[in-house]
């Protein structure tokens, strides 16, 4: 690399690769594939880095995450089954990984665009605006998603409090 415009990128990816990183797996559910999709945002980024501008760029990554693992999904066309049972009774530390492994499964299951939203709202901490912008979409068809899957991840947990699931999947 040489040059102000490849050191302002390298010194992007330096500062901010592992938390896309993290949004890329949480975004499509897969380590391995979160990597491919990270490279393949990076790449397009670094293409139109000029246009991107210095200032914020992260937005405009997310969001090439956001729209290649949906259009990922879509041409894998892959039908998950999503758990609807409770898991069984275990001591409170192993409940807690059952219940963790469920809202993860049930969480990879979702549609792309429901889990884009989940992650941005809840994992991510964005508001519904920023969500919609990064979405490219209106912050009502954020609401509206993020409620059907909600009632998708509660039903999953089984009655439990799902904010309480999620932090201990947070943590």
């Amino acid at each position: 690399m040489s040059g102000p415009h490849d050191e302002a990128f390298a010194a992007f990816v330096a500062a901010r690769g592992t938390g896309l990183l993290r949004f890329a797996h949480l975004a499509c559910g897969d380590a391995e594939d979160a990597e491919d999709l990270l490279q393949t945002a990076l790449e397009r980024a670094y293409r139109r880095w000029d246009r991107v501008g210095y200032d914020n760029p992260e937005p405009y990554v997310r969001r090439i995450i956001v729209n290649t693992a949906i259009s990922r999904a879509r041409r894998r066309a892959i039908l998950r089954i999503i758990p609807t049972h409770a898991p069984p009774e275990l001591p409170d530390r192993e409940t807690d990984v059952a219940l963790r492994q469920m809202l993860m499964d049930t969480l990879r299951g979702l549609p792309p665009r429901q889990r884009a939203v989940i992650v941005l709202r809840y994992w991510e901490d964005l508001s519904e605006t920023q969500t919609a912008e990064i979405l490219g979409c209106s912050a009502g068809t954020v609401k509206s998603q993020a409620s059907k899957a909600l009632a998708k991840l509660r039903s999953a947990v089984g009655g439990r409090s799902l904010e309480g699931v999620i932090r201990n999947v947070h943590a």
